[in-house]
């Protein structure tokens, strides 16, 4: 054999021998490593605020998924809307795009209408007491009804009340009629409940309520304070009319599918760090809730009471949407929700 059949034959066999007999191990490494460990990566949506202690808890939550059995559960967390308003998000859910999403009702009811029930009527809530127990009474209810749908539920929360800030100062329902009111898109019966009650809705996404404001769109948001300080809402609408509208309720949902996908071993673990996340939002909701109206007072926020005569003006006009906000939600779901608080205020 001579010295150039030894170069090109023998030697470049030997060495690519050895170099393959190194580089498959790694490529067969990155290749089956996650689901060797049972790993999994999903993506979670929401509206909330970076920053805000909302998105805190959830990053608390992402933490314990990680260290949950298997490898883990690794989720990349999406807040500000940055996916879009809710109803992109569920599409996205649906579409195998997201897994997670942190969703309040108006991006629930996309998937079940019936979860309405725990906010579209107005002023039906005297409490924040009465809100928490009604969501613990129907829950089990409502999750049923998202399973069926496609969607688990892994914890319930609320981010307190919602009210009015405005361009000019508001403080009967009149004048709130007499607005241009922004209200959730995607919600059609809503709006003409609105609509049948003097109201003059604008249906629009929640990444559009600065702008419309800016251009006199809308002059009038139903919001958390939370949001409203987030946003900085309160510089193009500096009037606050603290009327408990509603509770803003929502929920932590995962994909059927993905929650399918994880082992029995992992999905307690998982089930447990969101329920606490919930709790924790909620928790720390209502306290920043007060902060934030306290830190848009010091940018120039005003505050207005309604007198006692003007809140009972405002339950007894509230209260006669009810009939039709009951065939909106579901009779069934709006007559056990009634049924709670009555027994609740015995």
């Amino acid at each position: 054999m001579n010295v150039m059949s030894l170069i090109t034959s023998e030697a470049p066999r030997r060495f690519y021998r050895r170099w393959m007999d190194c580089l498959v191990p790694v490529i067969l490494g990155c290749l089956i490593s996650d689901e060797a460990l049972g790993a999994q990566r999903m993506r979670l949506g929401t509206l909330v605020p970076k920053g805000s202690s909302y998105y805190n808890h959830l990053k608390t939550m992402e933490s314990a998924w990680k260290r949950s059995p298997g490898g883990g559960v690794s989720i990349s967390i999406y807040p500000d809307g940055r996916l879009g308003g809710e109803a992109e998000m569920v599409r996205r859910m649906r579409g195998r795009q997201l897994q997670v999403g942190l969703l309040t009702v108006a991006g629930l009811a996309e998937i079940e209408p019936r979860v309405t029930g725990l906010q579209q009527a107005p002023m039906i809530f005297r409490s924040i007491d009465e809100v928490e127990h009604v969501m613990q009474e129907l829950g089990k209810d409502l999750e049923g009804m998202l399973e069926k749908k496609g969607f688990k539920v892994l914890g319930w929360t609320h981010a307190g009340w919602v009210h009015f800030f405005a361009t000019d100062p508001i403080q009967t329902i009149d004048e709130v009629r007499a607005r241009k009111l922004f209200c959730w898109a995607g919600s059609p019966e809503v709006v003409k409940i609105y609509q049948n009650n003097g109201f003059k809705p604008v249906p629009l996404e929640t990444k559009d309520i600065v702008p419309g404001l800016q251009t006199g769109m809308i002059n009038c948001v139903p919001m958390p304070p939370m949001a409203a300080n987030f946003s900085q809402v309160d510089t193009r609408a500096p009037y606050m009319l603290k009327v408990n509208w509603g509770a803003l309720t929502g929920g932590l949902v995962m994909t059927m599918e993905a929650w399918n996908g994880l082992s029995k071993d992992q999905q307690q673990p998982i089930l447990r760090a969101a329920k606490e996340a919930a709790m924790a939002i909620q928790k720390d909701g209502l306290r920043e809730a007060e902060e934030s109206i306290q830190a848009m007072q010091k940018r120039g926020l005003k505050v207005i009471e309604p007198s006692s005569s003007q809140l009972d003006e405002w339950h007894l006009e509230t209260a006669k949407a009810y009939p039709e906000i009951r065939e909106m939600v579901d009779p069934s779901v709006f007559d056990r929700v009634d049924a709670i608080l009555k027994a609740y205020r015995k």
